[in-house]
């Protein structure tokens, strides 16, 4: 498949696999993994077939890792972002001293106020690094980078979680543990 074509399935399968599952007929077992096989049947059930091999491709050359196959290989599942109600029975971590998260400045003033907030996710999705914090703040525009002191969230009794894909999640950031770079 060409690049145009693995955004176009890499992003019909985030809608479905962290939004809209029932569209496709699907239900999130534990984990948020459905099986392979419902998933290419719902998909060519809804006219969108995909093969094996194109699921395979989408899974293994997706920049961010957003999606997962379980050890077997019978099941597959969205690392994170979800909508949907789901577990994604994640244990808790201890994250590095400082986390990004990377935005738009015209964010920036109900980020002072209220910090992050998850809104409809389960989470607020926080980078590593600053250079993948700033890919996922240009998604919207000119990149705005926040550091946010995870260390120090922590000790405070925050908790944190790593999802597969090495995007660090937790439930709030307060605007004292903000500063932009």
């Amino acid at each position: 498949m060409d690049k145009a074509q693995l955004t176009r399935l890499s992003k019909f399968l985030s809608l479905h696999l962290r939004h809209q599952p029932q569209a496709l007929g699907l239900t999130l077992a534990e984990g948020g993994w459905v099986s392979v096989a419902e998933l290419l049947a719902g998909c060519a059930r809804h006219g969108q077939p995909i093969t094996r091999a194109q699921l395979e491709e989408v899974v293994t050359s997706n920049d961010k890792q957003r999606f997962a196959f379980d050890e077997s290989g019978t099941r597959i599942r969205a690392q994170q972002g979800h909508s949907v109600e789901v577990d994604l029975q994640l244990l808790p971590a201890t994250p590095p001293a400082v986390l990004f998260h990377g935005t738009v400045p015209a964010a920036l003033p109900a980020i002072r106020q209220e910090g992050l907030q998850k809104r409809q996710r389960h989470h607020v999705h926080l980078s590593p690094d600053e250079a993948t914090a700033r890919r996922v703040g240009q998604r919207r525009g000119q990149p705005l980078i926040l550091a946010i002191e995870a260390g120090a969230m922590q000790q405070a009794g925050f908790v944190f979680y790593e999802s597969g894909n090495g995007v660090w999640l937790t439930d709030h950031v307060p605007p004292q543990y903000l500063r932009e770079l």
